[in-house]
């Protein structure tokens, strides 16, 4: 570190406890209180220096009494300042630092050490330090911009507090790299004026690594809050980016909110642990810097990690912070929900009724956040996409990650035994229709509601499981939700309805493709003659692959025809109907808005029989189908 050497005369001063003597061969003739400690000390060397003590000697002096005893009750930097000053009125070898400098230059002042009391007094000295060798080094800047705090309002009064800002703000926004050598405190190696490592003082040829944009973080971190915010406020007005803004907001955050590495691995937390601070903020302090952060951090999205915007949250349920402080943190998270992870939204419910394990209110509010958001920023809505598009779109993919997302915790949620069907239905209607491709994670967490609740009316199941789409299930989720006894019976009956519809639809698919495949087949055959004899042999073998595939589809079709068979008896019963079983059915499917077809189309059936010897299973069980027919009827 830079230093000055004031003086030549050797030091003369030594301490008894309490009290610091001076021993030049003459008796003291005044003694100097600066708080517990006195200075035994000679009225021409300190008069000689300082426009305050000659007054307050001359004072003294005109009272008559026999020792004069002046007092300095409010000397900046206090004792231990007052005796490197004492040092230098005698003359004796003074050093400068970036530590003491500014107590100097506030204790030089209020003790009027100008030039008028001798040349190169204090204020020249430590002025010009400031300025030749403080403001132009990141580390002395920034140490003396620490000693500031304890004697903030001389150190604005002298605008030493100021230029240090304004020294750090403009060198954090320039690139490190043109220095050529480090500027951060614990820069690492010792570097040449060209940039190459050294070695004992002999370049070794090599180049460091660049430095990065947040070498400056760590460093800043030890300002207090007050300081570190009108250094924040400096750097965006020399046109800092934000995110690098919202990058130290956010390690200064995470090194005085224990909270917030609660869930951070060991390493982390072992690098922004307050090392300075010893015992962590108490609750209130730790409350105060959380709102201030709020304050501090950027609005734009993305800026700040969504993980750290749920952990300040958290922080703030737990330390009961400002209700406008949560609201504004949980506005932040809605503008990048479709950045989260289900861990995030796992946050305990920290209220003191513990109505349900997890805050699924707080949630839905930021669910809500995130949707009208999502509205002011031209959002896609279903009257503006078509069912192509739905995948495919790319406004709809952040929507269909949140809607995924709050699928997976509505699942996560679904066992706790004290959330209420209607809550648990609010949430998952809030989601838009159009934000799910598929509904296979809400049917997933509709099934593990009604699974932990067994004690549901049927009217809850009922309506729970109308905010199913029954076409937008999978074909596993179908198969699994037409043996699921949980469901209620409405819902089964659409399930196996429009799975046999898809089948259907697939089989008929199928046969296109396989007619237009035949006619390429020959086409091709007929320019090609002979030649092609062995792709032709291949497209015969696809073929039959082709058709095994939608006899099996076919198959399965009669398969679900059976059981649409056996369910309509079952109905048929419940319902204590007189009457015939055709108009009891009928009544049946007009109840639950669709027809069911048990006969394929004719001329589809023969194309695909005639070509395959799965035709006599088909067969068959159509024949089982219309026993069972039958046999109902005779039950009837």
């Amino acid at each position: 570190m830079a230093c000055v050497k004031l003086g030549s005369k050797s030091d003369a001063f030594q301490r008894q406890g309490q009290a610091w003597f001076c021993y030049t061969g003459l008796p003291s003739d005044v003694v100097v209180e600066v708080g517990e400690m006195s200075f035994h000390l000679h009225k021409f060397p300190l008069l000689s220096r300082s426009g305050v003590l000659e007054k307050l000697i001359a004072e003294t002096s005109e009272e008559g009494e026999e020792g004069c005893v002046v007092k300095l009750p409010e000397i900046p930097g206090g004792a231990k300042t007052f005796e490197l000053v004492a040092k230098f009125c005698y003359g004796v070898k003074l050093e400068l630092t970036a530590s003491n400098v500014v107590y100097l230059r506030c204790a030089a002042e209020c003790l009027e050490m100008t030039e008028e009391y001798g040349e190169g007094n204090l204020i020249t000295q430590t002025e010009a330090f400031i300025n030749q060798v403080v403001v132009r080094n990141w580390k002395d800047a920034l140490k003396a911009l620490q000693t500031c705090d304890d004697i903030l309002p001389y150190g604005e009064e002298l605008n030493i507090t100021k230029r240090c800002i304004e020294s750090l703000a403009t060198k954090a926004s320039t690139d490190p790299n043109l220095f050529g050598w480090p500027v951060r405190e614990h820069g690492g190696p010792m570097q040449s004026p060209g940039g190459s490592l050294l070695w004992n003082g002999i370049s070794t040829g090599a180049r460091p690594k660049n430095s990065s944009l947040d070498w400056w973080y760590e460093d800043v971190s030890n300002l207090s809050l007050a300081l570190y915010k009108r250094l924040i406020s400096a750097m965006e007005t020399r046109g800092i980016k934000q995110e690098i803004i919202a990058g130290s907001i956010t390690f200064y955050a995470k090194k005085y909110l224990p909270g917030l590495n609660r869930r951070q691995g060991s390493e982390s937390s072992s690098r922004l642990a307050p090392v300075s601070l010893g015992t962590p903020p108490s609750e209130e302090d730790q409350k105060l810097l959380l709102e201030e952060f709020d304050r501090l951090l950027p609005l734009q999205k993305g800026l700040v990690p969504t993980k750290f915007l749920f952990g300040l949250l958290r922080t703030a349920m737990i330390l009961r912070a400002n209700p406008s402080c949560i609201s504004n943190l949980e506005k932040r998270i809605g503008m990048q929900l479709d950045q989260a992870t289900l861990e995030d939204l796992l946050m305990p419910n920290f209220s003191n009724t513990m109505e349900t394990l997890y805050n699924v209110d707080c949630v839905q509010r930021i669910l809500g956040h995130f949707l009208a958001m999502d509205q002011i920023t031209g959002g896609a809505s279903p009257c503006s996409i078509d069912d192509g598009q739905l995948m495919g779109s790319p406004s709809l993919t952040p929507i269909t990650m949140v809607a995924k997302l709050i699928d997976g915790y509505l699942a996560e949620v679904a066992p706790d035994v004290n959330l209420k069907p209607l809550k648990f239905q609010e949430l998952a209607a809030a989601v838009p229709e159009y934000a799910r491709p598929l509904d296979d994670g809400l049917y997933r967490a509709i099934d593990i509601y009604l699974k932990s609740h067994p004690w549901l009316v049927e009217s809850d199941r009922e309506q729970l499981c109308r905010l199913i789409d029954c076409q937008k299930l999978s074909v596993e989720a179908c198969t699994h939700a037409a043996q699921n006894e949980r469901l209620p019976l409405r819902i089964v009956v659409q399930v196996l309805f429009f799975e046999q519809l898809q089948l259907r639809t697939s089989i008929a698919g199928c046969f296109l493709v396989s007619d237009n495949l035949d006619g390429s087949r020959q086409l091709r055959s007929g320019f090609a003659g002979g030649s092609n004899e062995g792709g032709w042999a291949t497209a015969v073998r696809e073929n039959q692959v082709l058709k095994v595939g939608m006899d099996n589809m076919r198959m399965r079709v009669c398969e679900l025809e059976k059981e649409c068979s056996n369910m309509r008896q079952e109905i048929e019963k419940l319902g204590r109907v007189k009457g015939s079983s055709s108009s009891t059915w009928g009544n049946v499917s007009k109840k639950f808005g669709f027809k069911l077809k048990s006969q394929m189309c004719s001329a589809q059936e023969g194309s695909v029989s005639n070509q395959h010897h799965g035709h006599g299973k088909v067969e068959k069980l159509k024949e089982r189908h219309g026993k069972s027919k039958k046999n109902s009827s005779k039950v009837d």
